[in-house]
């Protein structure tokens, strides 16, 4: 067997960063059930014409077929293939359960995604997203986009990491601008100004012109509008000053104006009025959001989402929603890349019991027993070396504390081998102290 090398675009995280996901996971699971999201868990594959719903995603999705696949099997639309993000399968599953689901319903869905895009510095081809939804039947009441922020603000809140700005915009304000300029494909102009962070303003202009007609008057007042952000209401008032009067336009500034108040009112700063945010996906109705990482910018979202009225319909149902999602390993590449994440050491145990023969084993499986009971990491030494050699071990893993079982009616001892301190202890009383019963992440 040839040498293994690394597949790009598939990350395989340490012992230690793994142990950072888990507690990053826990953290913003703690805080979607705090808000009454419930778990969810979809399949990984979906049938290609459901993944292709969601736009112009063809190239990024994974298709599935066995090695020794029947030349004259399902192929096309009747295909299967990994999901490329959460929305879409949650989608399909409201549609397939909606009989059994409650209404509003709230879920939360935390779970490995595939997309066939070129692998760079936190971007992978299979990563974790961590995704929050609200659907209602019929219609969606528009605090729902203001309550978003609120949870996704609470939950990057609760991690060691930078401070999150999340810029929001709500699409109703640029297609009614737009129709209220004379713009005939509203869509294209959106997709068009997506693209003004990364080809800049010279160039939006000329795609406007080319894929949505717009004369230079028009594309000079799309890239006005984009150029509008306000940490508070008063985007409205920039809006209004250029001008344009549409009743969609009217209703996109009332609703961002909401979410903008909300979260202001909840923490201060969290949100910002951005009308360049446009995400060009085809299905977002209303509001929009995108969010930074302080320092990070240059990489762009770390978390996205935004309100959609058609992707959970068919025929006569219909089943708006607004979801936002992290994306979990997105974040913690960027981090571990820095070298802003650790952990305070690489394995759980925080007691490691010596064994003084191998015949007195099942004494230090005793003491393990008795501490794990009590919620104390522990593992017994894998041999019965001279006990300096099982120091040693317990060094080399990190492991801060090691128990000498007292032979010959001696009471135990356990040993701070970082300070050296060493005291009589009975396992079914001593606790280490909460600094070091758990793997501290900072």
């Amino acid at each position: 067997m040839s040498k293994p090398t690394p597949i790009s675009g598939f990350p395989e995280w340490t012992p230690a960063q793994r142990m950072i996901e888990q507690y990053v996971l826990d953290r913003i699971r703690d805080t979607f059930e705090l808000y009454g999201f419930a778990p969810l868990e979809t399949r990984a594959v979906e049938p290609l014409d459901q993944l292709l719903r969601k736009g112009e995603t063809s190239k990024e999705v994974y298709l599935i077929r066995r090695l020794q696949a029947d030349a004259d099997g399902p192929a096309g639309d009747d295909a299967l293939g990994l999901h490329f993000d959460l929305t879409v399968p949650f989608a399909r599953y409201v549609l397939e359960n909606a009989g059994r689901l409650q209404f509003p319903f709230r879920r939360y869905q935390i779970q490995k995604v595939w997309r066939g895009e070129r692998p760079q510095e936190g971007r992978y081809r299979e990563f974790l997203q961590a995704d929050i939804d609200i659907v209602d039947r019929d219609t969606l009441a528009p605090h729902h986009e203001a309550e978003m922020p609120l949870v996704i603000g609470d939950a990057l809140r609760s991690l060691p990491i930078p401070p999150v700005r999340i810029q929001v915009n709500n699409r109703k304000i640029c297609e009614g601008f737009y129709r209220g300029i004379g713009l005939t494909d509203p869509e294209a102009a959106l997709r068009a100004v997506d693209k003004l962070d990364k080809i800049g303003p010279a160039r939006v202009a000329e795609l406007l012109a080319q894929t949505a007609g717009a004369s230079e008057a028009q594309a000079k007042a799309c890239l006005a509008l984009a150029e509008i952000s306000a940490p508070d209401a008063s985007f409205a008032d920039a809006v209004r000053a250029l001008g344009v009067t549409d009743p969609l336009l009217d209703e996109g500034i009332e609703e961002l104006v909401r979410v903008v108040e909300t979260a202001a009112a909840h923490s201060p700063g969290l949100c910002v009025a951005d009308l360049r945010i446009a995400r060009g996906l085809d299905y977002y109705t209303g509001t929009v959001y995108e969010t930074q990482m302080i320092g990070y910018e240059r990489f762009g979202s770390i978390c996205s989402g935004g309100r959609y009225d058609n992707l959970a319909s068919s025929g006569a149902a219909r089943f708006p929603g607004v979801g936002i999602s992290i994306g979990v390993t997105r974040l913690l590449g960027l981090l571990f890349g820095a070298g802003a994440l650790s952990v305070s050491r690489d394995v759980p145990t925080c007691v490691l019991v010596a064994v003084t023969s191998e015949e007195q084993r099942p004494a230090s499986n005793r003491v393990a027993e008795a501490l794990r009971s009590r919620g104390v990491p522990t593992e017994v030494s894998p041999s019965a070396a001279k006990f300096g050699k099982q120091i040693r071990y317990a060094e080399r893993r990190g492991i801060p504390y090691v128990w000498f079982p007292g032979v010959e009616g001696a009471a135990d001892e356990v040993k701070d081998i970082r300070s050296g301190e060493q005291v009589a202890a009975a396992a079914g009383e001593w606790t280490p102290p909460r600094a070091d019963l758990r793997p501290l992440v900072g």
